[in-house]
């Protein structure tokens, strides 16, 4: 199948119910499921008793993702892979040819596509990661706190650039945590959140109301309350570090995509709705521009 084919041009009425989809799931977002509530109990009352090598590795956490906000640190990833996968649609020979910018030309059909697959093959790697981490025992429960932490920002900054925002620029990083914390909150928090994403906002005034992404990790952290309950049980370990981590990264990576389609959605109609007010104010000139355009593809 041709690939022009298979992903149809954008089209007010496509983008307006692809919007209207959007609100429905940010209609639909609940509460935290009730084991996950129960899951944090145990370290809210042993949080005193929490071993200091998992305390260590909380706060390395902590101080990674301060660094991330301030200048990307460690966590900032290649963009290659994700730019090839748009080549053959822009006539293109490599990754090298495709810039973050060209991508918001891509019919939104396309980016949902590779959102998708991001977000099953980073679910899938978690599920993994989790099973393996959740069997060591404390020691390797204190380094899955980093790794989850790390695919995280990994599988967010893959969406950013799937729907052409270039998670390089603060502006996106502060974005990129905002989707941390909506992932990780209750359902007031995640309303908050989203009301927050809908006021435009200085940088300064951004950064200011993180204050609270100190919680992300925090949260994680009690995401393991059920896998210290049964670290003593090696097969219960694996199940349980295997259904958290695969949830957590999944959560995250549909935040991630919906939140940035919305963006994306948002930013094309607006470009349709304003070159429609040109083609009724000089219908002319958009019609030499489009018979330039056939004549380039003859």
């Amino acid at each position: 199948m041709n690939i022009l084919n298979a992903y149809q041009a954008d089209t007010v009425e496509s983008l307006q119910e692809a919007l209207q989809n959007i609100k429905k799931w940010e209609d639909d977002q609940s509460d935290l499921w009730f084991w996950e509530k129960i899951g944090r109990i145990p370290f809210a009352i042993l949080d005193k008793l929490t071993p200091k090598l998992v305390q260590k590795y909380i706060g390395i956490a902590l101080d990674e993702l301060g660094s991330y906000i301030q200048t990307g640190g460690q966590y900032l990833i290649a963009q290659d892979k994700i730019l090839q996968k748009y080549a053959p649609y822009l006539f293109l020979q490599s990754s090298s040819e495709v810039t973050i910018e060209k991508i918001s030309d891509v019919p939104l059909s396309l980016m949902n596509q590779v959102a998708k697959d991001n977000k099953d093959n980073h679910t899938n790697f978690a599920t993994v990661q989790g099973a393996t981490t959740g069997f060591g025992g404390i020691f390797t429960l204190a380094i899955d706190i980093p790794l989850l932490l790390g695919t995280s920002l990994k599988v967010l900054q893959e969406m950013a650039i799937t729907y052409g925002y270039d998670p390089r620029k603060k502006e996106e990083r502060i974005f990129i945590v905002k989707c941390l914390q909506f992932s990780n909150s209750d359902f007031v928090g995640k309303k908050s959140i989203l009301k927050e994403l809908t006021e435009t906002a200085t940088e300064q005034e951004a950064i200011s109301r993180l204050q609270g992404w100190r919680e992300v990790i925090l949260s994680y952290r009690d995401n393991y309350g059920w896998k210290k309950l049964f670290q003593m049980v090696p097969v219960l370990g694996m199940i349980f570090g295997a259904i958290i981590n695969r949830y957590t990264i999944q959560d995250v990576a549909e935040a991630g995509e919906m939140l940035y389609q919305k963006r994306r959605v948002l930013a094309k109609l607006q470009e349709l709705e304003q070159k429609q007010e040109e083609i009724e104010i000089q219908p002319e000139l958009f019609e030499d521009e489009k018979k330039g355009k056939n004549n380039e593809n003859l």
